[in-house]
């Protein structure tokens, strides 16, 4: 995979650059300190991964990455800062961008971040050559078929018990993430579920909607359903944190304190458990759903 930093400190651009090498996490085009810089390198390059700083000079993260997925959606972007506010970071997240990493910067969390990256970016290639197996280029209209209305019929019958039984096997993925991190009997959890079978059902973006809005879709008391869902996803950070303390380099520790919650937070409730600080961890729920969507097509 190929990997672009932009970034106006230069240390961190050398400790990214090194981490990357080090362990053989891609092949490094360049960087650039600034983001009008950075747009037009990222335009000649064309890479695989862009790994943007939120706030530069010049053109901060967020227009940057709305104007390259623009021109190419297929470029997957990871935003790294030390903003801790809720609404940037949101706003991050709706302009496109896959992960969210908070310094200082932590080597493993790079590490895990890229790979997940690069396993998604793999994932659909594949998929765009499946598709493009099924697709006829000689076939622009109706009147252009060359099957009977009772072979369309069929097939399409089998295309719908396809995509169902691919919607299911999804599910059955996710439940057995829910597992692995120990929120698959919480209360919350089926109201996890309804939600995320309605995303692959739509095939929408988590991105289109607020918690609360997706919520309101299942019962009309979506603040109740909210909590517990909350409160699960509070469960399932406990346990990380937990098996962290116990284990730092424990690969469920590993694989899903940043694919499915925010690295920075789980150390906080570390921090909290050992009683070094009454500050706790906090979960951000769509960017657990989202983590979720994901390891159902690539778990």
């Amino acid at each position: 995979m190929n990997i672009f930093i932009v970034e106006d400190n230069i240390n961190i651009i050398r400790l990214l650059e090194k981490i990357i090498i080090d362990r053989e996490l891609g092949k490094l085009l360049g960087h650039a300190t600034d983001g009008i810089l950075g747009l037009k390198e990222i335009q000649r390059l064309t890479p695989d991964i862009v790994l943007v700083d939120l706030l530069m000079p010049g053109k901060d993260g967020i227009s940057l990455v709305r104007e390259v997925k623009r021109l190419y959606p297929e470029i997957q972007f990871i935003m790294i800062s030390q903003v801790s506010s809720k609404d940037m970071i949101g706003k991050a997240y709706q302009s496109g961008i896959e992960y969210f990493i908070s310094k200082p910067i932590n080597a493993i969390e790079v590490e895990s971040v890229i790979n997940k990256v690069e396993d998604k970016i793999q994932v659909n290639r594949k998929l765009s050559q499946i598709q493009s197996l099924f697709t006829d280029p000689n076939s622009s209209s109706k009147n252009e078929k060359n099957f009977s209305k009772d072979n369309d019929e069929e097939d399409n019958y089998n295309g719908l018990n396809t995509e169902k039984e691919n919607n299911s096997n999804r599910i059955e993925k996710i439940k057995r993430v829910m597992r692995v991190i120990g929120i698959a009997g919480e209360t919350g959890s089926q109201d996890i579920i309804s939600i995320l079978e309605y995303l692959i059902r739509t095939k929408e973006s988590i991105d289109s909607y607020t918690i609360s809005e997706l919520c309101s879709k299942f019962t009309h008391q979506a603040k109740t359903m909210e909590q517990r869902i909350r409160r699960t996803a509070m469960v399932g950070m406990i346990n990380l944190a937990n098996l962290g303390i116990e284990d730092y380099m424990n690969e469920i520790f590993i694989e899903y304190s940043n694919g499915i919650y925010n690295f920075e937070q789980i150390k906080i409730e570390m921090d909290y458990i050992r009683g070094k600080s009454r500050k706790r961890g906090k979960v951000n729920l769509k960017k657990i759903i989202d983590g979720l969507l994901f390891y159902s097509d690539s778990y």
